[in-house]
């Protein structure tokens, strides 16, 4: 059953994590603990949920709707990351352009009914505990053969990077990046959301990369 409450400043967890947070649905896009993610606002309900956070934890919940559903109330996927703005403009025409720092994944325990025009949700840090203590499962990723993969997923798809920097990012760091930045279908990028370590991201990715020229040939994603 949803709850009524006012968009005052939500209660926090140690460590400063809301127990509620503001929702923002964008299709194809994810982010990451850890990840960048530039934004353009300009609807005037998210401009109205930007001024809000500022007078508290200043933190969005990223999350994708469901299944490309439209309108103002789409289906959401239960799982998002909670992202803090880091850097903040506002454009002469009243567009604010933000940036935010991914810091943890959440799912959805209940979604809120609030005065807001914007979606509040309460949040369930539980299910990804491996944010907040460190995951080193990337140490077990053989680097070169992920580094192979990913050139030729790049040169297939005539992206172009800078591989200077690529050789000596970390795996995590590469991993965040590809995730967040590749263009995958909205449910391939949930999967790799929601895959708990970065291990398991690194190997749905390399699948994801591997399959790409299959849908150059008229084959399906992998993920269905």
């Amino acid at each position: 059953m949803n709850t009524k409450r006012s968009p005052s400043s939500p209660p926090t967890l140690p460590g400063g994590l809301p127990q509620e947070i503001p929702l923002f649905p964008l299709e194809g896009a994810v982010l990451l603990p850890g990840g960048q993610l530039p934004l353009n606002i300009f609807e005037p309900r998210y401009l109205r949920m930007i001024d809000d956070i500022f007078s508290g934890t200043r933190m969005i919940g990223m999350i994708q709707p469901m299944d490309g559903a439209g309108g103002n109330h789409p289906n959401l996927y239960s799982v998002g990351c909670a992202g803090r703005v880091t850097s903040f403009l506002e454009t002469a025409d009243g567009r604010y352009m933000i940036t935010l720092n991914g810091r943890r994944r959440f799912r959805i325990a209940q979604e809120l009914s609030t005065d807001t025009p914007y979606r509040i949700a309460q949040t369930d840090w539980d299910a990804f505990d491996i944010d907040a203590h460190g995951d080193k499962s990337g140490d077990n990723v053989d680097r070169e053969s992920f580094l192979n993969v990913m050139q030729n997923y790049l040169d297939a798809e005539g992206l172009q990077t800078d591989w200077d920097e690529a050789s000596s990012a970390s795996i995590d760091a590469l991993v965040v990046s590809l995730a967040m930045g590749c263009p995958f279908a909205p449910n391939e990028k949930q999967a790799l959301l929601e895959a708990q370590t970065v291990e398991e991201r690194a190997a749905c990715l390399v699948a994801l990369m591997e399959m790409s020229r299959g849908d150059e040939n008229g084959g399906e994603h992998l993920l269905q």
